[in-house]
């Protein structure tokens, strides 16, 4: 007996010992399986932890006064509506904010487009004292306004007379100006604008001279102390609020010449936070600055609604990532919008295409110029009797001959080459004028990319040459396919031919990669 219980207590014991064994394993395994999804949470992106951190902060304004007569949703792309509050509650004061009591305005706004393609970007500047026509606008106590015609932008943002301002008035009133639907829309206000630059550690500007407090402030008698050196800074806090309010002093000390210092402020600041990187560690402070001092439209109104906005712009680059002004113009003390110059940079963003032309919505893996076609039967008027199939003349140069006596012929060819990616080398006159068929010759080696080119012109004849290069020599065959073409298309007028901007738009725009020092100002 004695024996068989020296014997058992063993057994009973290893199993005891096995399965506290088995428990710590499985308590290893919970807690290592805990800690890798936590990891995993942390690493990709943190959203279920800043949505626990943020998730009743955010506040949003009441929707119930946007218009019910909307445009439509024509792109594919996402507008947000942003705009810059200088009368609010709480610390605004202290930084040069409305007083208590003081009704809410709008000290600058823009319009973000982001395209389809999530890969480019544009903001457009509206000018504070743009003359512009504010529809009907809700006030508090639930009635509405009658509209206004030629009135000053920012003040849509003041009615109704409240300290926290009117956003849906100004979402209104862009739809109404551009007839782009606003998908959001975002207001920050002076302290949150000042937490934000301080989260990230600063942003770089450039100041082309030194500025004064008098260039601060007009009203002073004297210039004052020096508040920034000539060149380039970091500011911060209540210094980059100075910055992107500072008005005389520099340029020709108007609002809009202050906008081209408020753009290169936040190009600045998005390649700060871009090279930053969108870590949690990063993520979390910047996010909490946020949306304390924040107000958004209820489409943005939680953590997770933000967070999935903000990480659907990761991929965009800098470089595409532009600044612009609307077409403007002075009309005495204020400032009018110019048409139909403004007119076709709507059309751009309702169209997705960017201010250089190209088409960003997304639907071919790439970006293109306007008016190329995806397919031979989406040729545009002018243009012969196309191939049935996809043509794409990537890598491959070209150039153009006129060997007719129509003027312009080569200009249309080279047009309709470079509609389907070719590289069109150069155009001129042929030696001869009096070729019935177009032909293309081609160098050694070079038999497929002329046959690819060919594929334009129907008529087209092949021929081998000892000279390295591929040319075309366009034959009266493809002048009178062209006119028969331009004499069954739809008139400019009718066509869907989009408006082009206008190249002064292109030229002027900033990048989000441009030096902090570059077009600081009109004047």
């Amino acid at each position: 007996m004695t024996t068989g219980h020296r014997t058992a207590a063993p057994r009973h014991g290893g199993a005891r010992s096995a399965a506290r064994s088995r428990r710590r394993k499985r308590g290893w395994a919970r807690r290592t399986l805990l800690l890798a999804l936590s990891l995993l949470v942390l690493v990709t992106a943190g959203a279920g932890w800043l949505y626990l951190e943020l998730g009743g902060d955010i506040s949003a304004f009441d929707a119930d006064g946007l218009s019910k007569d909307r445009p439509d949703a024509s792109s594919e792309g996402q507008n947000v509506l942003v705009i810059g509050s200088d009368a609010r509650t709480g610390g605004n004061r202290a930084l040069g904010g409305g007083k208590k009591g003081d009704i809410g305005r709008s000290d600058t706004a823009f319009l973000l487009h982001v395209y389809a393609d999530h890969r480019h970007a544009l903001a457009v500047s509206v000018p504070r004292d743009a003359l512009v026509d504010i529809p009907a606008c809700r006030l508090p106590d639930g009635s509405w306004t009658a509209p206004r015609h030629n009135a000053m932008f920012n003040s849509a943002f003041s009615v109704g007379e409240t300290a926290q301002g009117n956003p849906a008035c100004t979402q209104n009133t862009v739809e109404k100006l551009t007839g782009v639907r606003v998908d959001h829309t975002v207001v920050v206000d002076f302290q949150g604008f000042a937490e934000l630059t301080e989260v990230v550690g600063g942003v770089r500007v450039c100041l082309p001279q030194d500025v004064y407090e008098k260039d601060l402030d007009p009203h002073r008698t004297e210039r004052g102390e020096r508040i920034f050196a000539k060149g380039e800074q970091d500011v911060s806090g209540r210094r980059a609020l100075d910055y992107v309010r500072l008005r005389h002093g520099i340029g020709d000390g108007s609002d809009i010449g202050r906008i081209k210092r408020q753009q290169a402020f936040v190009a600045a600041l998005l390649k700060k936070v871009k090279s930053d990187g969108l870590t949690p560690g990063k993520l979390l402070p910047l996010a909490d600055a946020a949306v304390r001092s924040m107000t958004v439209d209820p489409g943005l109104d939680s953590a997770g609604k933000l967070l999935s906005f903000v990480l659907s712009l990761k991929d965009i680059d800098l470089r595409n990532t532009k600044f612009v002004t609307v077409p403007w113009r002075y009309e005495g003390a204020r400032v009018a919008i110019v048409e139909p110059d403004a007119d076709a940079l709507w059309a751009a963003l309702r169209e997705d295409r960017t201010i250089d032309g190209e088409d960003a919505g997304g639907k071919r893996g790439k970006s293109r110029k306007s008016g190329a076609k995806d397919t031979a039967e989406d040729a545009g008027a002018g243009s012969p009797s196309p191939s049935p199939e996809p043509v794409s003349g990537a890598g491959i140069e070209v150039a153009v001959y006129n060997g007719t006596t129509v003027t312009g012929l080569a200009a249309q060819g080279a047009q309709a080459l470079e509609d389907h990616g070719f590289t069109v080398t150069g155009t001129a006159t042929a030696g001869g004028q009096d070729l019935a068929s177009t032909v293309v010759r081609y160098g050694p080696g070079e038999e497929d990319h002329a046959r690819t080119v060919a594929r334009l012109f129907p008529d087209a004849e092949l021929r081998p040459g000892s000279k390295p290069g591929i040319s075309v020599t366009l034959g009266s065959s493809y002048a009178d396919a062209a006119s028969a073409a331009a004499s069954d298309a739809p008139s400019a007028a009718a066509s869907d031919v989009p408006a082009k901007v206008p190249s002064e738009v292109a030229d002027d725009a900033r990048s989000a990669a441009d030096s902090p020092c570059s077009r600081l100002s009109y004047g």
